[in-house]
């Protein structure tokens, strides 16, 4: 069998040294290598040139999007081009990896989309990106979805209308919908993948991130909540639920008899129930992360109200 050709697009901003790094990585992997940039102001562009790199820069007049940043890429790929590695210029590719997913992907002709293992590179530098790498560490075998880092056919890309640019997250899982949908599958591979650095070392940034999260979460169901894919809307509701409902159902309460407030033992036995499954720490900062989660969804209804979309040009994952 015939090797496939295959293309990289890797999309950033920001991402100084370790651009570079994702950039050497791909070389001589893979036959052209495309470098999108999303408003960088340290010096990426010109490195990615240096390096090879064939270079886009989006126009700073447009909101910024990950899925913008991807489709701009995949533009530039020819039509004789089998596979294309979609990478994040924060990440580097293992060297094995081409020729476990190739070999997958010639075995399973059903197949569109494969991922591996992301693993974080410093996860011990704080608590926020040993969270990543947990969440990193997805079910082996056909998904549902993606991440940002995946090897595709680009036939099936194309044909499913690429990546949904209006999206400011969440934008691989709607594509992955869309593929399974044509009768695609989508599968996680047992193999390394990328090393990613997330960088996140401060609450804020968690914060910020997860409410992103609620945010792509309220916006996928809105697109796609009914049925049989019903997407993240049990995600939806539950932010809804534990991060704004039952506190304001209690506050609320509360006005009327004091004893309400027992109510509130409610999330210390949801604790406790998470930590049997998640480990502690886990469980804490996953019912934690269901206020900035209800957050967000309120904030992508209320910006649907209005008929705009929230600027977010930063989709560090």
């Amino acid at each position: 069998m015939s090797t496939p050709k295959i293309d990289a697009v890797v999309i950033g901003r920001n991402e100084g040294k370790r651009l570079l790094a994702c950039l050497a990585s791909l070389k001589g992997q893979v036959r052209h290598l495309i470098y999108v940039d999303s408003g960088s102001d340290d010096g990426s562009v010109a490195a990615a040139r240096e390096m090879g790199a064939t270079v886009v820069e989006l126009d700073i007049s447009q909101p910024f999007t990950a899925a913008r940043a991807r489709n701009a890429g995949l533009a530039m790929l020819s039509d004789d081009c089998s596979l294309v590695q979609l990478v994040d210029g924060d990440c580097i590719v293992d060297p094995d990896w081409f020729s476990r997913a190739i070999s997958f992907l010639q075995a399973n002709p059903n197949v569109a989309v494969v991922c591996g293992r992301r693993r974080e590179r410093f996860p011990d530098a704080s608590v926020y990106n040993r969270l990543c790498d947990q969440e990193w560490d997805t079910p082996l075998g056909e998904a549902k979805a993606c991440g940002g880092d995946a090897l595709m056919y680009l036939a099936p890309l194309r044909q499913a209308g690429g990546y949904r640019e209006d999206l400011i997250a969440g934008e691989e899982p709607e594509l992955c919908l869309r593929l399974r949908m044509a009768g695609w599958q989508i599968w996680r591979l047992d193999a390394e993948m990328t090393l990613h650095d997330a960088q996140m070392l401060r609450f804020a940034q968690w914060w910020t991130r997860t409410r992103r999260a609620g945010y792509a979460f309220a916006e996928g169901a809105t697109l796609h909540g009914a049925p049989p894919e019903r997407h993240w809307v049990a995600e939806t509701r539950r932010a809804l639920l534990w991060g704004m409902g039952l506190p304001f159902a209690i506050a609320l309460s509360s006005l009327v008899t004091s004893w309400a407030l027992v109510a509130l033992l409610i999330y210390p036995a949801q604790l406790l129930r998470l930590s049997r499954r998640l480990g502690w720490q886990t469980a804490i900062f996953s019912l934690l992360g269901k206020t900035p989660e209800a957050l967000g969804a309120l904030d992508y209804h209320w910006h649907r109200i209005l008929g705009r979309k929230r600027g977010l040009i930063e989709y560090k994952s």
